[in-house]
């Protein structure tokens, strides 16, 4: 692919996901082409592709192995993630595939052993990393301006809605699990990714399900081999105004936090604000779609061969993580990530 020519990209998935982040931002570059969109619900896809100009709308199986097509979004549910991208990589395409890229630990590492071998571009849809405030505060923690980091909280918290109707979210084999998926994998991602990734060592968890299949809440307590401490909090239950979202590093000579930014380091023997000041989002964007728009911007110039793109190993420590963590809320006890 010249880089003059536009990348031609195919959408499998016609869910929220797609309709607010992927079709939209996508259809309006310049160096993009969307030729085709897929989903099991045809009427859904073909209201969508009259939506935003996308030509066709074909079947999913014949989408994964199209020869016109540069490039697929995978937008399906969890379980069909690691099918669909390695019949898409054999084929000869890259992919973003959005989170989880398999429903196991030895999924990703399927996944990412084809994506090598075929030497096809590989990103997961992680859109926290490229919201600006989380890229300050990681370099706060890469430049050791904290000190040591000895602790970390990670949450996500979202408000249970009135006349929520159950989807494949809510049913195990389709999910993988409940808000420890949904939610927990995007709260580690974002605390380790922030930490630099710290080997977990240790996992204790414990899981609320009120009866239902999947759970509804999660909290973890990671302890790394280095001897930190971090804890994660998810929950689709949470009653309150709006959902919460956050992130807190505790180092010992200061600490920083998400959302809004704020960074405090001892200076003359004083906690000092060195909070540097951070771009707001334009054209009306909120920082979730801002975020989008720059993960799919630094994804397409590597489709471009215009930056380089990093297979996304470290999702496989994620999955390890997440595994370890039913573990101990099985067995009610601390348990060893394997490694």
């Amino acid at each position: 692919m010249s880089e003059r020519s536009p990348v031609r990209v195919g959408i499998i998935g016609a869910g929220a996901i797609s309709q607010l982040v992927h079709l939209p931002i996508l259809t309006e570059r310049v160096d993009v082409d969307v030729v085709a969109l897929s989903d099991a619900d045809v009427h859904k896809a073909e209201t969508l592709s009259r939506r935003f100009g996308v030509p066709v709308v074909m079947d999913t199986d014949e989408l994964l192995r199209f020869d016109e097509v540069d490039a697929l979004v995978l937008c399906t549910p969890n379980h069909l993630h690691e099918e669909m991208a390695v019949t898409a990589l054999e084929a000869g395409l890259n992919l973003l595939v959005e989170r989880p890229l398999a429903s196991t630990s030895e999924g990703a590492e399927r996944v990412i052993e084809v994506a090598e071998t075929e030497g096809r571009v590989l990103s997961v849809g992680v859109p926290h990393r490229f919201r600006p405030e989380v890229a300050a505060l990681r370099s706060f923690v890469e430049g050791s301006e904290l000190g040591e980091v000895f602790a970390a909280r990670a949450s996500w918290l979202t408000r249970k809605l009135p006349g929520q109707r159950g989807s494949w979210r809510s049913d195990r084999e389709s999910a993988g699990g409940g808000s420890l998926v949904d939610l927990g994998i995007s709260a580690l991602d974002l605390c380790l990714w922030s930490l630099g990734f710290p080997d977990v060592a240790k996992v204790s968890c414990a899981l609320a399900s009120d009866g239902d299949a999947v759970e509804h809440s999660g909290s973890l307590l990671l302890h790394t081999s280095g001897g930190m401490a971090i804890s994660v909090e998810v929950s689709n239950r949470l009653f309150a105004r709006e959902d919460r979202y956050y992130l807190r590093v505790m180092g010992s000579e200061g600490s920083a936090a998400i959302p809004p930014l704020e960074v405090y380091k001892l200076l003359g023997g004083r906690p000092m604000d060195v909070t540097p000041r951070q771009p707001l989002p334009q054209g009306g964007e909120n920082p979730y779609t801002n975020a989008y728009r720059r993960l799919l911007d630094a994804w397409v110039r590597s489709l471009l061969g215009l930056a380089e793109a990093e297979i996304p190993r470290e999702q496989v420590t994620i999955m390890k993580i997440i595994e370890a963590a039913y573990r101990s809320a099985e067995s009610g006890s601390e348990v060893d990530v394997e490694g």
